[in-house]
């Protein structure tokens, strides 16, 4: 078999560069790091079929030695650390036409690595949404915003935080861009009303805009917690041990099949919230007649 070069996609944290190698059922993979460059030498499926494949390439900056990969069935997957927390300008001090950043040719799978650190921070502060009704500092009910912050933690921490299979699916980007286009109205919404402002359009977009997206947002929740259920399953990560006679342990992907449900259950309830809300907010009053 003639050896040849893999289609190679990179993107990076402040401490982190990740390499994406597009070679399917790799095999006799040899990966390391030795005077800051980077070798890769495997068989697999790639874009010349089944092969010999290779590569190297020098980092722009100084690296740890140390790298960890973790090979699918549809790719391997290479994480490297910066020796220094930084953002680089490009990978390497060559231009390869083989180094492509995700973000510009395959973003679908670059979400998860780019805005994960930010998700996680905001979702955090997404507790004090029902903290501030549970004190009473907000005269809203408590069900709705728990119902929401609780769902969209579970997603983040437990579907996509805690399992690398799922962190570069295109799933994860279609789950971020509907929470935050709902937010980028909602909290603007909510900063003009500290001040005792309303604007019309901004008021009409903040109860009518959810009636799309938050159908979305829990479908695109539901296809990542389907997508989970195998790797679950595979990993036994969360498995919960049953008594002896039962079995060795019970699969998480069974407590997923229970969140399903209680997801749409939450969205009918979210739903009925809001739509008493928009009626509220939105109806026109009638004039009294002369």
């Amino acid at each position: 078999m003639q050896t040849l070069t893999p289609h190679v996609y990179w993107a990076q944290r402040h401490g982190e560069i990740y390499l994406r190698v597009e070679l399917s059922d790799a095999q006799n993979l040899t990966i390391r790091v030795e005077e800051n460059t980077l070798t890769f030498r495997g068989q697999g499926h790639g874009a010349k079929g089944e092969n010999d494949y290779e590569f190297s390439l020098e980092f722009l900056k100084p690296v740890k030695p140390e790298v960890s990969h973790r090979s699918t069935q549809r790719q391997v997957n290479i994480t490297v650390r910066k020796q220094e927390h930084d953002w680089w300008d490009r990978l390497t001090n060559l231009r390869l036409f083989l180094l492509l950043p995700f973000f510009l040719t395959d973003s679908f799978y670059d979400t998860f690595h780019t805005i994960a650190d930010m998700m996680f921070f905001c979702q955090l502060l997404a507790v004090l949404e029902v903290m501030n009704p549970a004190v009473g500092l907000v005269k809203t009910g408590i069900v709705p915003p728990m119902i929401q912050v609780f769902g969209r933690n579970f997603i983040l921490f437990i579907i996509l935080g805690s399992l690398d299979d799922m962190q570069n699916k295109p799933v994860v980007f279609f789950v971020f861009y509907l929470w935050s286009s709902i937010e980028i109205v909602r909290y603007p919404f909510y900063m003009l009303a500290c001040i005792d402002t309303k604007w019309k359009l901004l008021t009409w977009l903040r109860y009518t805009i959810w009636i799309p997206l938050y159908p979305l947002g829990v479908i695109a929740e539901a296809v990542a917690v389907i997508q989970s259920m195998p790797i679950f399953d595979e990993t036994k990560l969360l498995s919960i041990p049953l008594p002896k006679g039962l079995g060795s342990r019970l699969s998480f992907s069974y407590v997923l099949h229970l969140y399903l449900v209680l997801m749409f259950l939450g969205l009918f309830l979210n739903f009925r919230h809001l739509y008493k809300q928009r009626r509220k907010q939105l109806r026109t009053k009638k004039r009294k007649p002369y």
